[in-house]
């Protein structure tokens, strides 16, 4: 009976192991992140009064207009709106990035001590929480959405660099780029967010979005922290065949004699230019991915005369062909450097250049041929499905070189990319300041190109997928010892069971 069982057992966990469990909450978790990023967004544009100016904001201290006329939802509502001016709307949609920033560094830092499970978990339930109560905020004051959507950015932004290290422990080095392609889940979230987003408007009211997405994060949070552990030696429900397999995996080729150090390396971290060509190519591909992302539609809308935001569909094409070349282009890479056929080094600079280099181009086309809609919808949308293979190349670097200190690295990368967004609005604001035409938005297109391909030969010239030495130290150093979260007395003793 025992036996029959114990066979049962394993059929189970051989079909749902510890490690696609956990792949399944990274991807759910990044959908969901962004879903949270991007839900006001798309709901402010239903939020404002339409017919409130800024002469208007002079003269009054109203902070909420109710429309007494009828609605076109399915389900007539009295529709609540607020009197935002334009720079107040901005000044919303911007505050994100306030607290975004503050917490890149410090979350991935944080990861590497007190685990992935804490940073990204917590991060989520606690942005899930505010976005619940993003209406009562709103109804309050609007200093008060300006300051919580802040804190929203603040929380969300420590749970990116989290990923790394938890990567670091659980999936063997040549398996990483697969793993790291998760977390473009994020665009597949974006693709999904917008069109349900839009049908919560149209049928229910705003308030929906924050009320369904806030409700979705929550409970993904608590699912996160009864099923993820930040590494196999804690995970209470794995077996150990599994557990053997990946930590085998992960320790082959590691010295015995080498172990983590107990401080942050900062001098050879910033001195390190293998380090700055993830940090700057990075910075790179996220300025152009922000600026097609955000500002490319209002050169469709203003001088092509073409609303892509008002078609679901071409919207959300962009988001999942992003997704969708990320996933095969970090199989490949992981295919290519488990038979050996490419380095390390080769793999990744191959993929940086093919997700730098090809956007580059597609630049050049649209500022040479970019009055024809249908070509600027194509060249946007490629240029986001080939920056999709950067999960093959510098995104998954940091565990090449560092593995260690892939959650400080990757943050002190997401830290610069931030400003990005920021830098790439002033830069079309400048530019298309007296006049929204073709021959103005030119600049953009050049700059863009310049910016790819800077990120790329940068990476060219000093990336690299060798281990640095200061990843680690000898183990004879008397201020050496493992950075791992402290194991509680059940799972030493698990652990002393596994290797008995």
């Amino acid at each position: 009976m025992a036996s029959a069982r114990t066979s049962s057992n394993q059929k189970w966990t051989d079909f749902i192991t510890c490690r696609k469990v956990l792949n399944i909450m990274v991807i759910l978790g990044f959908m969901f992140n962004y879903m949270l990023r991007v839900n006001l967004t798309i709901a402010i544009v239903d939020m404002i009064n339409p017919n409130f100016t800024a002469s208007q904001a002079n003269s009054t201290n109203q902070n909420v207009t109710h429309s007494n006329t009828t609605t076109t939802k399915s389900v007539l509502l009295e529709e609540t709106r607020f009197d935002w001016t334009a720079d107040q709307k901005n000044a919303i949609l911007g505050s994100f990035f306030w607290g975004y920033v503050l917490t890149e560094l410090p979350g991935g830092r944080m990861a590497e001590i007190v685990g992935a499970k804490k940073i990204f978990g917590w991060g989520m339930l606690m942005a899930s929480v505010l976005t619940i109560l993003t209406p009562a905020f709103c109804y309050m004051n609007y200093y008060v959405i300006l300051i919580s959507r802040a804190v929203v950015g603040f929380f969300l932004g420590a749970t990116w660099p989290a990923i790394p290290p938890m990567a670091a422990k659980w999936i063997p080095p040549m398996e990483r780029s697969n793993f790291i392609a998760n977390m473009m889940a994020s665009s597949l979230g974006a693709a999904l967010t917008l069109p349900a987003c839009g049908f919560l408007i149209s049928t229910v009211g705003w308030a929906s979005v924050f009320y369904v997405t806030g409700t979705i994060g929550l409970v993904w949070s608590i699912l996160w922290f009864f099923l993820v552990y930040d590494s196999p030696a804690e995970h209470p429900r794995i077996t150990a065949e599994e557990r053997e397999a990946i930590e085998s995996k992960i320790a082959e080729g590691e010295s015995k004699k080498q172990v983590k150090p107990t401080k942050v390396p900062w001098g050879q971290i910033f001195t390190s230019m293998p380090v700055w060509a993830i940090i700057i190519t990075h910075g790179c591909s996220v300025f152009g991915y922000f600026t097609v992302v955000n500002q490319l539609p209002s050169y469709m809308k203003d001088v092509l005369h073409f609303n892509i935001k008002s078609n679901g569909l071409l919207s959300s094409l962009p988001y999942l062909g992003k997704y969708i070349m990320a996933v095969i282009a970090s199989y490949v890479a992981d295919k290519l450097r488990q038979s050996k056929k490419l380095s390390t080094t080769a793999t990744r600079k191959l993929f940086t250049s093919f997700a730098c280099f090809i956007p580059g181009i597609l630049m050049v086309v649209q500022a040479i041929w970019g009055v024809n809609p249908a070509l600027s919808v194509t060249v946007f949308t490629a240029s986001l499905f080939f920056n999709g293979a950067v999960t093959a190349g510098y995104l998954s670097n940091g565990l090449d070189i560092a593995p260690n200190f892939s959650g400080t690295i990757f943050g002190l990368a997401n830290t610069l990319s931030s400003f990005g967004g920021w830098l790439s609005t002033k830069i079309v604001s400048v530019l298309t300041e007296k006049e929204s035409s073709f021959n103005t938005w030119k600049g953009v297109f050049w700059i863009l190109f310049a910016t790819y391909l800077s990120g790329g030969i940068f990476y060219l010239i000093f990336g690299t997928g060798k281990t640095m030495k200061w990843n680690t130290v000898d183990c004879d150093e008397g201020n050496s010892k493992e950075m791992q979260p402290l194991k509680s007395n059940g799972e030493k003793e698990k652990e002393r069971e596994i290797t008995a």
